[in-house]
């Protein structure tokens, strides 16, 4: 039986999206309305129902004129080559070729319509993949470690736990229904691939000495999350054995369901709840929930690397290799998706993994193959060596789909990257992030270098322009990086970059990397810096 939200006492204290969600589960649209639409036609959706979309992964796209985006989940990235070859069709089916790798590990589909959506979900489950709940107020896909199994750095493998996690809120209807969306990032990688402290839930690696034996296991992380008000999230007192993983993810969902804000929209991320609770009180109530727990033991996160991953590599497996590509703000085509899947089998095991720098990993190469694989045509564009900035740029949709964002971002990221590429020799990869709204997809706050579109007033007419931040970074030590004053037009971008970056390399320390050059000489340096650049080519 479903949950009965007791919330609902008093409506007229629910925002409106509530109200529409009261009448109608949006786990409902998945089936019976959007076939019913796929017969009858997009002009025939009603405003409500095309808000419940979102439950089953779609998204009306810009300029909403009958086409939609679609996110499919892919549990930490990991997926096989039939599944790959399915979303690849899909692509080149109904998609017009075009294929994006997402921040969260998902792959995003664009230019479908309503008449399409029945066999696009029945192809997709054939191989056992799904759009619903990728989208909405719900849990939404699993972050974890895209080289789980094969990874050096993690503790254990955490493939069975985030498909158990994912299993059980996948069309679960007490937990259809949530304030706001729900993201969780479930990994044992020592170098925080999962991104913890922005996700709403988080487990990330930990030992603890319970009986006198060192038990391998988790510490928990709640309340992270971005948008025009980022959150880090809170580490709770509390040690979470693998086996009850799925316990604490259920209670920590439960309070979020029951005790989360619901009568503004903008306030209703479990972020907010958090932050007025307290990491203890919500302990507190997590305990009463599930029971006692053991206190916090030993953090075995040691640093970050932002999930990067491009170059060959040895595995876990003696023999065998994983090769990182790049894509380039994770673009790519069908064609070049059924290519990779062709590689997979050849020479690897059978997979293919995205990462949350929206980039993709080969695994399983015998050491035979390597150079066979380096060899592929495809590789020249999704390449394991990546000319440094073109490597560390991560872009959102921008509004090219996208109804929120006020620029265009993936073209301008390319554009920047290639420009400095070109102009700037640097020994280190500095991590530039665009965003068109502050929504925050490109998940600029985290960025060496953020970049946060806008649009400025000239002689001309509006023009797209970009806020700049710098010094972010997750992992020990994580914090947000912080905005300078002085908005820059968007074809100047590339070359104001260029000069705060050779700031940075000029008067850097040695083996001093941007964030802690930024931490050294402080934000007001580099906003004097970037006010006097402005100043001469104004």
């Amino acid at each position: 039986m479903a949950y009965e939200p007791i919330w609902a006492a008093d409506p007229s204290k629910l925002n409106k999206m509530e109200l529409v969600k009261l009448e109608k589960d949006g786990l409902d649209v998945i089936r019976t309305i959007i076939e019913k639409y796929a017969h009858e036609g997009y002009s025939s959706i009603t405003p409500d129902d095309m808000n419940l979309f979102k439950w089953a992964g779609v998204y009306e796209q810009k300029p909403k004129d009958g086409h939609f985006m679609m996110r499919v989940r892919v549990n930490s990235g990991v997926m096989t080559t039939a599944q790959a070859r399915a979303m690849a069709e899909i692509a080149k089916d109904y998609g017009r070729n075009l294929m994006d790798v997402t921040t969260r590990q998902a792959i995003q589909f664009h230019w479908l319509t309503v008449e399409s959506l029945p066999d696009i979900f029945d192809r997709l489950e054939k191989v056992g993949l799904y759009s619903y709940e990728a989208c909405g107020d719900c849990p939404r896909t699993i972050v974890g470690n895209p080289l789980a199994g094969i990874d050096k750095d993690e503790l254990f493998d955490t493939t069975a736990l985030v498909n158990e996690v994912n299993d059980f809120f996948l069309m679960n209807r007490d937990f259809s229904n949530l304030p706001r969306k729900y993201k969780i990032s479930i990994s044992s990688n020592i170098y925080n691939s999962g991104h913890a402290e922005i996700q709403c839930l988080a487990f990330t690696p930990a030992s603890k000495v319970i009986d006198g034996q060192e038990v391998l296991g988790f510490h928990v992380w709640v309340g992270g999350g971005l948008s025009a008000k980022p959150h880090l999230a809170k580490r709770l007192d509390m040690f979470v054995r693998p086996e009850e993983v799925l316990k604490v993810a259920t209670g920590v969902t439960t309070i979020f369901r029951d005790y989360g804000y619901r009568e503004k929209r903008h306030h209703a991320r479990l972020k907010f709840l958090v932050a007025d609770w307290g990491p203890e009180k919500f302990n507190e109530k997590l305990i009463e929930l599930i029971g006692d727990m053991p206190t916090s033991g030993e953090d075995k996160t040691v640093g970050w690397t932002a999930a990067y991953f491009d170059g060959v590599h040895k595995q876990l497996q003696e023999g065998l290799n994983y090769v990182g590509l790049s894509v380039p703000v994770g673009r790519l085509s069908g064609d070049e998706f059924i290519e990779l899947a062709r590689i997979a089998d050849e020479y690897g095991d059978g997979h293919i993994r995205t990462t949350v720098s929206q980039n993709i990993i080969l695994s399983g190469v015998k050491d035979e193959n390597v150079d066979k694989v380096l060899a592929e045509p495809v590789l020249e564009r999704l390449t394991p060596s990546p000319k440094h900035f073109m490597s560390r740029t991560v872009s959102c949709t921008g509004n090219e789909f996208c109804n929120l964002a006020v620029v265009e971002t993936k073209e301008r990221a390319v554009s920047v990257a290639e420009y400095l590429d070109a102009n700037v020799e640097l020994d280190e990869e500095v991590r530039i992030h665009f965003i068109g709204c502050p929504n925050a997809c490109g998940q600029k706050h985290i960025a060496d270098i953020g970049l946060q579109g806008a649009l400025v007033k000239t002689p001309e007419g509006m023009v797209d322009a970009f806020d700049i931040a710098v010094g972010g970074i997750l992992g020990p030590g994580a914090k947000f990086n912080e905005v300078l004053k002085g908005r820059v037009k968007g074809d100047q971008v590339g070359p104001v970059l260029e000069q705060l970056i050779l700031y940075y390399k000029e008067n850097r320390g040695p083996e001093e990397t941007f964030h802690q050059f930024v931490g050294r000489v402080g934000v007001p340096a580099f906003q004097e810096k970037l006010t006097s650049i402005l100043a001469e080519i104004a």
